[in-house]
């Protein structure tokens, strides 16, 4: 069985040399690894290139593409029939891609495994971020679990059949991509063993602008609008009433539901305490509602300028379900190298 494994990476000339570095103490070593470049001015594509002849690595550059554009060219050009996808900015487990692959190797074989992905913070503030947004393996329930495209695995097939990450969206694009697999039939099995670990963002600013967009593609979509209200009637309708009525069983009430809200970051901390220094455990619990609130309002943000954005294109009562690929790209067949592709062994300048 041929196995891909694919990326899209943009500026990521810092980060590269750890995930290529992962990529060959795999346990499994991938049969090709296809790296899209979305126009990286910082480098990045120079260190892939030092790297070709330590993977069987094919580059490919799409300047200006966004990450499902990335995606859907990465799989067009991969030759295996099971194709892993990965991001920029992580670090894969050396059997990460043995977990993932294994399943589709077993007698019950699935259509796609989903692997997970744990927090790797360098600071007190990027701790308080991991905690406070990325679930234990523990919590997650696999019949609903959608797989982030850092760490997912699935058969070719799929791709060929057409399932494309939907070009059309800047963000969730591995959202809409799980569900349309969904949608299909396809059969998912979680691999919660086969781990990238992922820095969160360094600042409470980025931080801020990752989950605008995050809920600008929401917005976009159609996606999660009941968490999406139920956001707003807490922090435009309850809280201000508490403001102004001043009741102690409303105040009581909502020091209880900010409890309810904030138990799973601090039971996470609680667990992760002896990983980390005891000065960001200690900033990192202080930091925890801040970063919860700071990504609620965020989220409040963004929602509606993606709902602005879809209801001026494709109007209010299309979501992901209805909305077409506007320019759907023509697929070259498994195998053929794309225009700006390179294969292991030639210089990146004659692809670029």
């Amino acid at each position: 069985m041929r196995v891909s494994v694919v990326m899209t990476v943009k500026n990521e000339a810092t980060t590269l040399p750890e995930l290529l570095d992962s990529l060959i103490g795999q346990t499994r070593r991938p049969d090709e690894v296809i790296v899209v470049d979305g126009g990286s001015d910082d480098g990045t594509v120079e260190v892939l290139d030092r790297w070709h002849d330590r993977l069987p690595l094919r580059v490919i550059s799409l300047p200006g593409a966004t990450i499902a554009e990335g995606r859907n060219a990465g799989l067009a050009a991969a030759t295996g029939d099971i194709v892993a996808v990965t991001d920029g900015g992580v670090v894969l487990q050396p059997d990460w891609l043995e977990r993932l692959v294994a399943p589709f190797e077993e007698p019950d074989t699935p259509d796609v495994v989903a692997g997970f992905f744990v927090a790797d913070p360098r600071t007190a503030v990027e701790l308080a971020i991991g905690v406070t947004t990325l679930p234990d393996a523990e919590e997650i329930d696999p019949r609903r679990f959608l797989p982030s495209s850092r760490s997912v695995a699935f058969r070719r097939s799929l791709f060929v059949a057409g399932i494309r990450y939907p070009a059309w969206l800047d963000y969730c694009e591995d959202v809409i991509f799980d569900l349309r697999l969904q949608r299909a039939g396809a059969r998912f099995r979680f691999e919660p063993r086969a781990l990238v670990r992922y820095r969160p963002r360094p600042s409470l600013a980025a931080f801020a602008l990752q989950y605008f967009r995050y809920a600008r593609g929401d917005g976009k979509a159609g996606l999660f609008a009941a968490r999406h209200l139920i956001r707003y009637a807490t922090y435009l309708g309850f809280l201000p009433l508490v403001a102004w009525r001043r009741r102690w069983w409303l105040v009581a009430l909502a020091f209880g539901g900010a409890a309810w809200y904030l138990r799973r970051p601090y039971r996470r901390l609680w667990r992760q305490r002896q990983h980390y220094p005891r000065h960001w455990v200690v900033r990192a619990a202080l930091l925890i509602p801040l970063v919860r609130l700071i990504g609620d309002l965020a989220k409040q943000a963004g929602y509606p300028v993606g709902l602005a954005w879809r209801c001026r294109r494709y109007g209010i009562r299309r979501t992901w379900q209805s909305i077409p690929e506007s320019m759907p790209p023509a697929m070259p067949d498994a195998g053929t190298l794309l225009p700006t592709t390179r294969p292991a062994g030639e210089s990146l300048a004659d692809a670029t």
